[in-house]
C-alpha cells in the first residue's frame, strides 16, 4: 500500500479523493486550512495523519512543507487544493504547490489539479509578481509545472488532471460534470501499477488530453521555474 499526502482534503474533490484512496487501503495523510475542516467522528481514525495549514499564506505553505517532512517520503503526493477568483488564487494554485514539491522528499508520483480553463491562461509572468494573474493563468503554470518535472525527475511521474466542471463548493451546484469521476483520475494516478515513472501528461477521466502548447514548451517551462524561484526565494533541485 501507499503512502499519499492529498492536500486541500477538507472537502469537495481533495475530500472524496482521499476517502477513495483511504477504503482501498493506502495510508493517507490530509492536509486542511485548519482542523475545523475534519468534522466526523471518524476522522482521527480513518487518516495516518493530518497537516494543518493555509495555502494562502507563504510562511504556512513553508510549515505545511515541514510538518510533511515528519511522515518521510510519500508515495504519492496530490496537490488538490485550489481557490477560485480570488485574490489568493496565484498562491494557492500555483505557488503552494510549487513551493510544496521544492521543499519536499521528491514522491515516485506527482498529481496536480488543473482546468480546462487552463486553455485560456496568459503566458506573461509578470502577473506572477504583480498578483494580477487569473485563475486560467494559475491553472495553465500548474499544468506547466506538472509537465517540466516529469521531465525534469527521472524516476518521478508528474500529471496535471482536468476533474471536469463538478458540483463541489467551488464548481457550483449546477456544474454539470460527474462528481465521482471527478477524483478517480487522482486516485488512480497517485497509485495504480499501470502508471510508470517515466511517463507524465494531461488527463481528463482516465484519458490523456492535449494541453495549452505552452506548457509542452521547454523554455516557457524553464522560465516559470525560473520565475517561481525568484518570486519565492526557493530554489527547484
Amino acid at each position: 500500500m501507499a503512502l499519499v499526502l492529498v492536500t486541500g482534503a477538507g472537502g469537495g474533490l481533495g475530500r472524496n479523493t482521499a476517502e477513495a484512496l483511504a477504503g482501498e487501503g493506502h495510508d493517507v495523510v490530509v492536509h486542511v486550512r485548519n482542523p475545523a475542516r475534519l468534522t466526523g467522528a471518524d476522522d482521527t481514525d480513518r487518516w495516518k495523519g493530518v497537516i494543518t495549514g493555509d495555502l494562502a499564506e507563504p510562511a504556512e505553505i513553508r510549515d505545511v512543507a515541514r510538518q510533511a517532512a515528519g511522515f518521510g517520503r510519500f508515495d504519492a503526493v496530490i496537490h488538490n487544493a485550489g481557490v477560485m477568483n480570488r485574490p489568493e488564487d496565484v498562491t494557492v494554485n500555483t505557488v503552494a504547490p510549487y513551493v510544496l514539491t521544492a521543499l519536499m522528499d521528491k514522491p515516485a508520483r506527482l498529481v496536480y489539479l488543473s482546468s480546462s480553463m487552463h486553455r485560456t491562461g496568459s503566458t506573461d509572468l509578470r502577473r506572477l509578481a504583480t498578483g494580477s494573474a487569473s485563475y486560467d493563468d494559475t491553472k495553465l503554470w500548474v499544468t506547466t509545472l506538472a509537465l517540466a518535472f516529469a521531465s525534469r525527475w527521472e524516476g518521478t511521474s508528474s500529471h496535471a488532471v482536468d476533474p471536469g466542471w463538478v458540483p463541489t463548493r467551488m464548481g457550483g451546484r449546477g456544474a454539470p460534470d460527474d462528481l465521482t469521476a471527478g477524483h478517480e483520475t487522482q486516485a488512480w494516478l497517485a497509485t495504480h501499477p499501470d502508471v510508470t515513472p517515466s511517463t507524465g501528461g494531461y488527463w481528463h477521466h482516465r484519458q490523456t488530453r492535449t494541453p495549452h502548447p505552452a506548457s509542452q514548451d521547454e523554455q516557457f517551462q524553464a522560465q516559470l521555474v525560473q520565475a517561481l524561484e525568484r518570486h519565492t526565494g526557493v530554489a527547484l533541485d
